[in-house]
């Protein structure tokens, strides 16, 4: 029997598939890694523009009434489920200013909260109004 014709090695050896599965491991692991900070960039962005949106309807809704509670509270029902609302009105001490001497009285500071209550995100809109209107 003669050995002068051998098969070719068809395969792989065991090293080089297991440096195959550790590149394969750590790629997989930095896509994951940068999904999920996409994901929770996603969430706040959502979060910001929805409750940036919410705070400017409920303060539109609060200069319309021009009749509410110094702090009041609520939801926003079933359109906007697990956000809430806080809003605090105080009377705006100005001091003794030249500029708004003549609206001593009049100035309300308005602070609307916006919070999710799933995970306890806070957004906050404050405006300085005068009675029957924004200054």
């Amino acid at each position: 029997m003669s050995r002068g014709c051998t098969l070719p090695n068809r395969g792989f050896t065991l090293l080089e598939v297991m440096v195959a599965i550790a590149i394969l491991a750590i790629a997989l692991t930095t896509l994951l890694g940068s999904q999920s900070q996409s994901m929770l960039a996603a969430e706040q962005a959502d979060f910001s523009a929805r409750s940036a949106l919410l705070a400017r309807v409920k303060l539109a809704e609060i200069i319309a009434e021009d009749d509410l509670p110094a702090v009041s509270s609520g939801d926003f029902g079933e359109q906007f489920p697990g956000y809430s609302w806080d809003v605090e009105i105080d009377d705006l001490d100005v001091g003794d200013t030249e500029l708004l001497a003549d609206t001593t009285g009049q100035l309300r500071r308005i602070a609307v909260t916006v919070q999710r209550t799933d995970d306890n995100r806070i957004f906050t809109l404050q405006r300085v109004v005068v009675k029957g209107g924004r200054l």
